[in-house]
């Protein structure tokens, strides 16, 4: 069994709904009852600004797959709910699932970085994180908390549940 934190994200096409329907779907990949999901948050695009704002949030939970077959689910999860690839670095999209963590594992390949290479710096990763556990310490054995003084909140704002 291994825990995972997964970071959801979408801005297109009523990505509220996205979000929501993927909360739903990781349940297919969680054991049953580890599936916990941090407050979501509204925030401006990290890529080009002429795009909706996204949605954001991110999910724990205990998973009997492993890395790569966790990736093809959540791949298979944004597919589902109508994500095209374009090739387009931070892009609009109607759903972005990334494993932030798996347990304490540190890899990188052509397919997968963990810990997620660019968590440490994108408010809306951390936020979220801290929400969810704020004394976690991340494999290389960086605490969250520091992360977050030197991380501004860009204007990040809670949604109403």
């Amino acid at each position: 069994m291994s825990q995972v934190y997964v970071a959801l994200g979408a801005n297109l096409s009523e990505p509220l709904a996205h979000i929501k329907a993927a909360q739903a779907a990781l349940a297919g990949l969680a054991t049953t009852g580890s599936l916990r999901h941090s407050p979501l948050y509204q925030s401006q695009p990290m890529g080009p600004a002429d795009q909706p704002p996204y949605i954001n949030g991110v999910s724990v939970f205990e998973t009997t797959l492993a890395p790569h077959a966790l990736l093809d689910a959540l791949q298979a999860i944004e597919q589902t709910q109508g994500r095209v690839r374009k090739g387009e670095r931070w892009g609009p999209r109607t759903l972005d699932l990334d494993i932030l963590l798996y347990d304490d594992l540190i890899m990188k390949d052509d397919r997968l970085t963990l810990p997620h290479y660019g968590m440490k710096q994108r408010e809306f990763v951390l936020y979220p994180l801290a929400d969810l556990c704020p004394d976690l310490i991340l494999p290389c054995g960086t605490a969250l908390a520091p992360l977050l003084l030197t991380c501004p909140i860009n204007g990040m704002t809670p949604l109403l549940s």
